[in-house]
Parts: C-alpha cells; structure tokens; sequence
C-alpha cells in the first residue's frame, strides 16, 4: 500500500512542512493540491494522499505557515491576512516547481486557496471543495469565532484541548488519541501555534472571502465538485446547494453522516468522491 512522506523546504524566510505521497505508475496526471483547515494541519489527509498516489497522482499537502509542523513567524513578519497566505502559497508552489494541478481545499483557511485559484485560473485544472465557507451566509462558528477574541483568544489557545474541542465538535466523531497527540503536538511544543492561530483567526476577512469566491467563481468555467458532509453543525448544505446552481461547472456530492471535517471524520468516501472526479474526461 502507498504512504505519504514527511518534507521540510525551506521557502524565502520559512520552512514549510509537507506531506506527499509519489504516484505510483502513470505519471501524466496533474499534481492534486490538498489544503486543510482550521485548527488543523496536513495530517488531516493522511488518508487521502496514499490513496491518490494508487492511482497515479502526485498528492501534497502542506501545512499553511503558523499550523502543523511549518514555521511560526511572529505576524510582524507575517500578517495572517488571506493575501499574506496566498503570496506564501504561491512562493510555496513556485519552490516545489508545481505549474498547474488540482485543488482540493476544506475549511475556514482552506478558502485562501480557492481566491489563489480565482487569482492564478491559467494554473488550476479543476477544484474539489470540502465544507468550507464559500457564500456570504457563512458566518465563523462560536466554536472558532472565540479563538479569535481579545483575551479569551489568548487564553483558549494556548489550550492544546481547544483541537480535540474543535474537530470532535465539527462533526460529533471521537478522533483517535494517537491522532490527537499529532494535533496537539505544535501547540505542546511552543506558545508560537496558538498565537499563529490567534492571528489567523482575526485576520480571517471571511465577508471579503466569501464575496471573492461568490462572485468570482460565476465565470469559473473548470469543472468543480463540491463535496459536502451533511452533518456539518457549522456551513449547512444547503450553502453547497445554492452555489453549485450559480456556477457554470459545478457538481454536487453529499456525503451522509458526515460533518465539517470530511477528510478526518470519514476519508473514504471523500477519496472515493475525489478519484471519481479527478478521473472524469
């Protein structure tokens, strides 16, 4: 069976984190991008990449600057905003020499990439959504709304609990402790995850994000597959519903018994949902 490797690259000032796994076979296939997000990181598609690879794809997935194992500038080199992240992306996708791929992005943070794809179309091939906030009814779930607040922001995420909270709580499934542990671990390590995470979350801009991806993906005419777990407590379906019938090339998928997560809470039927996709002619 494929497995997905560890990578460090040094990228300007930082050092990324990433996960991939090499195809196996055929080598003709776009790379796929996997973005995850919050408070997640790369291990979120530990899953998905081996089963990509199986079928002949490239897959990587980083850890965004600030999360995982990638570094953790103070934001007075990084601002945290989306546009510092999508300039980092793009360093980040230049240093891998990646020109053109999929992209698979979930989450609040996982939207950066989709105004990347808005901002560089001429290099994404097709786009895979997973519950994320992509039109302006989103709102930013109290659960992550708080790491964000002045004070109690500082205090709850400095908590390597607030992982278990937030991923347990976006779809009501127990994740492992071993998984857990590899959650946890940045926010064990130094108080630098929890003020990345502080700064992410105030910086989010999620009404200027969602009116980007609104309007922006109404001349999107690469195929696009939203896959959306229906138990999702946070970003209802019926948001995917409403923008798959406002954009030229979308299809819907409804994953059942699933929730904010897709990729933690039930990883195969988002590959199974992602390999169909990606194969279509």
């Amino acid at each position: 069976m494929a497995t997905s490797d560890e990578n460090w690259i040094e990228v300007g000032s930082w050092t990324w984190f990433y996960r991939q796994a090499e195809p196996i076979g055929r080598t003709d296939r776009s790379p796929v991008l996997l973005l995850h997000g919050l408070p997640s990181q790369s291990y979120s598609w530990r899953e998905v990449l081996p089963a990509l690879s199986a079928q002949g794809f490239w897959a990587i997935a980083p850890d965004w600057l600030g999360f995982g194992f990638s570094a953790k500038p103070d934001r007075r080199e990084f601002a945290y905003t989306p546009d510092a992240f999508i300039a980092a992306l793009e360093d980040f996708l230049t240093a891998l020499k990646i020109e053109r791929f999929s992209l698979v992005v979930q989450g609040f943070l996982g939207t950066v990439g989709l105004q990347y794809a808005l901002r560089h179309p001429e290099q994404v091939e097709r786009v895979m959504i997973l519950n994320a906030p992509i039109t302006s009814v989103a709102k930013l779930p109290w659960k992550i709304q708080q790491l964000g607040m002045p004070l109690l922001g500082d205090v709850l995420t400095q908590d390597p609990l607030l992982v278990d909270r937030t991923l347990e709580g976006g779809g009501g499934y127990r994740v492992e402790d071993d998984d857990l542990d590899v959650y946890r671990r940045p926010f064990l390590k130094s108080s630098d995850a929890g003020r990345s995470l502080l700064a992410t979350v105030q910086n989010l801009q999620l009404k200027q994000i969602t009116a980007e991806i609104e309007s922006g993906f109404l001349q999107w005419t690469q195929p696009v597959l939203v896959a959306w777990g229906i138990r999702d407590p946070w970003l209802p379906v019926v948001m995917a519903q409403n923008f798959v019938r406002s954009i030229p090339a979308g299809e819907l998928t409804e994953l059942e018994e699933v929730g904010h997560y897709p990729q933690e809470d039930w990883h195969e039927k988002v590959t199974a949902a992602l390999l169909q996709f990606l194969r279509q002619q």
